[in-house]
């Protein structure tokens, strides 16, 4: 594995962020890290990356400890952390080569990364000259220059416009085919559109990990029915394949069923027997939205 996390728990000021998570990931895998804000998700990339040590747990990365072997784990990976710090007054050849003197990196990387990142059109130009987007490939291209067999990207993504979302994206699906890649981000359609895997934390615990394919193929199913009045919840729960019901707004109701059948039918019928007057009923798609919503809202 990649990546190995076992019972890693982290506490500051007596406040535990943490609280004794374990995953595993594996080469070639891009893996989306999701989680409200203050969930921990920065936390367990720093322990990682050896910012941070833990309080409890173990974590290894290409098989060596964050706390035993730091610099063989700091040698083994490529961190891009969300303020993405860089020398503005630099050129770009010059920050890179600046990188590559602190690896002790072959210099002909400089040229390999540039060409990989898309950086050949600007790196003659200062960093501060660059748009956001070209000083995220900056940011990639110094993580990837001493060849790392796993990269972490905290919202590498973030105040990029809808075209360099889209170049991020395709730079980050093409190196996780030979690359690890944990990125934490708050854009579902982010993970949706790069990741195979997502793992989901809510106040420093682990509460999913699944795969998006798995999600795609998931047999439960949400239907929101608005009544002309309210309906005790409980009186709800006698429909067949019911698994949760919840009140959203007003006389607005979501039920999940973890049946594939399609249950509108059964839900109008349901309030007709019953003498409810339907306003509105519909099928909502399961995806990682709702998912991340119901375990985390």
């Amino acid at each position: 594995m990649s990546i190995t996390v076992k019972n890693i728990t982290k506490s500051f000021h007596n406040q535990k962020v943490l609280d004794h998570i374990s995953f595993e990931l594996k080469k070639g895998e891009i893996v989306g890290f999701l989680g409200p804000n203050g969930a921990g998700k920065s936390t367990m990339m720093k322990i990682l990356t050896t910012y941070h040590p833990a309080d409890e747990g173990e974590a290894k990365v290409n098989s060596f400890d964050v706390v035993t072997e730091r610099k063989s784990v700091q040698k083994s990976i490529g961190y891009l952390p969300e303020h993405n710090p860089l020398y503005l007054d630099m050129y770009v050849k010059e920050y890179l080569a600046f990188n590559a003197e602190v690896y002790k990196t072959d210099k002909n990387r400089i040229a390999e990364v540039i060409e990989q990142t898309g950086l050949t059109s600007e790196d003659h130009k200062k960093i501060g000259q660059l748009s956001k987007g070209y000083r995220q490939r900056v940011g990639l291209a110094a993580a990837l220059l001493h060849d790392p067999e796993v990269l972490i990207l905290d919202e590498p993504t973030t105040g990029l416009d809808p075209n360099q979302l889209l170049e991020i994206r395709k730079l980050i699906r093409g190196i996780g085919k030979e690359k690890t890649i944990l990125l934490s981000t708050h854009i579902m359609k982010e993970v949706e559109a790069v990741c195979d895997r997502v793992l989901i934390i809510n106040k420093g615990i682990l509460v999913a990990d699944k795969k998006l394919s798995d999600l795609r193929n998931d047999e439960e199913q949400i239907i929101e029915v608005e009544f002309d009045y309210r309906i005790e919840e409980a009186f709800l729960n006698q429909l067949p394949h019911v698994t949760r019901v919840k009140n959203l707004v007003g006389f607005l109701y979501e039920i999940t069923f973890d049946t594939s059948k399609d249950m509108r039918p059964a839900v109008f019928d349901f309030a007709h027997d019953n003498q409810l007057k339907t306003l509105q009923l519909s099928r909502k798609n399961r995806n990682l939205e709702s998912l991340f919503t119901e375990l985390t809202g």
